[in-house]
């Protein structure tokens, strides 16, 4: 197989977490104080209200061009990569996310210094397998990796399916799903490390 790795953006390369954040402040011009340090969710993890009508709709809103465009890495991302990336690997992001967004995407990722040119945009629709199955099986990386461990469900079983464990609290990567996970890491500079520890 082609030394390709197949990289999740929000929660592996990318602070969504952050993110939500300030849009919050956008939309309510309050800037929200951690709850929950460990929340895996990010309405768990800042002190904010759960909200729906019009206050959820101008929300949504702040969920623009600008917001795709400015997250920031996620500490150690952008090195992890450099290291997979030095080791001759070819490097791709496939992201759930509606495809009017992938150029900023592209460009946020690109600004904070990913060695990653392609990104590949997929729906959220799918519920027997994940959204991303069928880029995958397309690209047919060596790895992927991901944050959240329904996407790891139908992919292709050549590919190493890696999953970060990130904030245990509320955290859907548990129970027998888990078998899906050909291994699991605390975040990408973990997983690059024992990559490369193991499968040079």
């Amino acid at each position: 197989m082609k030394k390709l790795i197949a990289l999740d953006a929000d929660g592996v390369l990318l602070d969504y977490h952050h993110a939500y954040r300030v849009a919050w402040y956008r939309a309510f011009g309050v800037l929200p104080e951690v709850k929950d340090s460990l929340a895996y969710w990010p309405i768990d993890r800042w002190d904010v209200q759960r909200i729906d009508g019009e206050k959820l709709d101008l929300f949504r809103e702040c969920f623009d061009q600008y917001f795709w465009s400015t997250i920031p890495a996620l500490p150690g991302a952008v090195d992890a990569c450099m290291q997979l990336k030095e080791a001759g690997y070819e490097l791709v992001c496939v992201s759930a996310l509606p495809e009017q967004f992938r150029a900023a995407r592209s460009a946020n990722i690109r600004d904070c210094g990913f060695p990653i040119d392609h990104v590949v945009a997929t729906s959220h629709e799918s519920i027997h397998f994940s959204p991303k199955a069928n880029a995958l099986k397309e690209l047919m990386p060596v790895a992927f990796v991901d944050d959240f461990l329904p996407y790891l469900r139908g992919i292709p079983s050549e590919v190493h399916a890696a999953l970060l464990m990130r904030e245990p609290n509320g955290t859907p990567n548990k129970g027998e799903a888990l078998s899906h996970a050909h291994s699991t890491h605390i975040d990408l500079p973990d997983f690059a490390n024992w990559w490369l520890a193991n499968r040079l």
